[in-house]
């Protein structure tokens, strides 16, 4: 029998419409991927040839549970230069992605029943995590009219004494927002919870800058990675900060589970952390000019799009001019006008008539899959 924890993990349902795409280019139609959120472009160079070179040289074997010393003395470093803080090594497990880091997160700190408030919309995935090691999630609404952001009294009236962490993405998946220093500073202050902080999207900020919450508590776990910024989703390598009384628990787990990272892919970090900043200069640069002729052309087209992303690579649009269940209309799209695009249900209750639309592809892209989905939209 399948265990209750799993048996009714949710799809995450972008992978559906992948999946669904993948069928149709394999029986030769060109789809446009407007749906997902992975950098279109080729990793650095100058990460790949370090990741060669420490092939060459034999860097095939496992490295300490809690990651290479030199890749956790560079995340410090980084933490150090970017936010102003200071964490030790100690602090530090370097993982296969981010998602790893997230299961050992919730191991850590929720026994069963035991609950993580988590902001509606929010990245879809964050329930099977907190539900896959017993946990609970409670859902708190966010609202256009405060930028998506939390209102402090909504949390309050969500606490309760199960309540062990209050999650917070920014900036933000799907909606692209960029959380501000006072709702970031209300939460940290907040009470005896720990804040549970993923800052993937860290550095890809094209309006100010983004804040760790490091800044503000250090009761707070940190999730981040080389996928989005660097260009490097296939790579697999993420990392979590946390208060340093886990650091023991948090080694032998990762011994215990997945031993450790690959030993040559965090070389590659290494590279990305030291040398990869003129490449991300360059990234960045053409995801803003992707991002403002997206805004332009959804709100053309007729979608309303309440608060203007200014950080990850994504636009959350409103279309319910057009559709009221746009997981349907995704697969309508996608089927009729050869272009994937998510549904705001993956995202949350109470979103069907939202889209995510990702800008993570070339701006010619872009632009013929936006022109198929007006055409399409014109013949509906």
């Amino acid at each position: 029998m399948i265990s209750h924890k799993v048996r009714d993990v949710k799809s995450f349902m972008v992978m559906d419409v992948m999946a669904r795409s993948a069928e149709l280019e394999r029986e030769g139609r060109n789809i446009i991927h407007l749906e997902v959120g992975e950098p279109d472009f080729d990793t650095p160079e100058v990460i790949r040839s370090a990741a060669v070179e420490a092939i060459r040289s034999g860097k095939t074997h496992y490295t300490h549970a809690m990651g290479m010393i030199e890749l956790r003395e560079e995340i410090c470093s980084y933490y150090k230069n970017e936010y102003g803080v200071t964490i030790g090594p100690d602090q530090v497990l370097v993982t296969s992605g981010t998602s790893p880091g997230m299961l050992l997160m919730m191991l850590a700190i929720l026994d069963p029943d035991d609950e993580v408030i988590v902001s509606n919309p929010r990245y879809a995935c964050y329930s099977n995590f907190i539900q896959a090691v017993g946990g609970k999630m409670t859902e708190v609404q966010t609202d256009p009219a405060d930028g998506f952001q939390y209102r402090v009294e909504a949390i309050r009236a969500a606490v309760n004494p199960r309540t062990r962490g209050i999650l917070i993405n920014s900036p933000s998946n799907p909606t692209g927002i960029v959380m501000g220093e006072k709702n970031l500073a209300e939460i940290a202050r907040f009470g005896d919870q720990y804040v549970l902080s993923d800052e993937i999207y860290h550095g890809l900020v094209y309006e100010g800058r983004a804040r760790s919450i490091l800044e503000f508590t250090d009761r707070a776990f940190v999730i981040n990675g080389f996928s989005k910024l660097y260009a490097m989703t296939g790579w697999r390598l993420g990392y979590l900060i946390f208060p340093r009384e886990f650091s023991s628990v948090m080694e032998r787990m990762h011994q215990s589970f997945m031993i450790s990272a690959n030993n040559f892919v965090q070389y590659a970090g290494i590279a990305a952390l030291r040398n990869a900043r003129p490449d991300i200069e360059r990234m960045k640069a053409t995801y803003n000019e992707r991002r403002m002729y997206m805004i332009r052309r959804l709100r053309e087209m007729g979608f309303v799009i309440h608060v203007e992303p200014t950080g990850a690579f994504y636009v959350y649009a409103d279309a319910g001019a057009f559709f009221t269940d746009t997981y349907a209309a995704a697969f309508d799209i996608l089927e009729k006008a050869g272009v994937g695009v998510t549904p705001g249900v993956d995202f949350g209750s109470g979103q069907e008539r939202f889209i995510r639309f990702s800008y993570a592809n070339s701006i010619g892209n872009i632009g013929e899959g936006l022109d198929r989905i007006q055409e399409y939209l014109r013949r509906k």
